[in-house]
């Protein structure tokens, strides 16, 4: 099966820096097999982007906003062109790096 590929932007709001949320997002993306990155912004807020498919995003969502140690308490969702050529999540730094 081949699924076609999305890629959502997430911006997640709440507690959520300092509580391990990047590397969370980072295992839980790359155990579902998905590509994209993931940032502290300065506002406090975490912004991320994740590649996959439509049923892996799902998960992957639902993943992140059942761990306890988060607490997420708004997020706002966006589609954005998927990167063919995109390997791998990674952790940014706020520069985008």
């Amino acid at each position: 099966m081949n699924e076609t590929q999305a890629r959502w932007r997430l911006r997640c709001f709440g507690r959520v820096q300092h509580v391990g949320f990047r590397y969370t997002a980072m295992y839980l993306a790359n155990k579902l097999y998905l590509t994209g990155w993931v940032e502290n912004r300065e506002d406090g807020s975490v912004l991320l982007e994740a590649q996959g498919g439509t049923a892996q995003l799902r998960k992957f969502l639902i993943q992140l906003k059942s761990q306890p140690h988060l607490h997420i308490e708004k997020t706002e969702i966006s589609s954005v062109p998927p990167q063919p050529y995109e390997r791998g999540f990674r952790v940014r730094n706020r520069t985008g790096d």
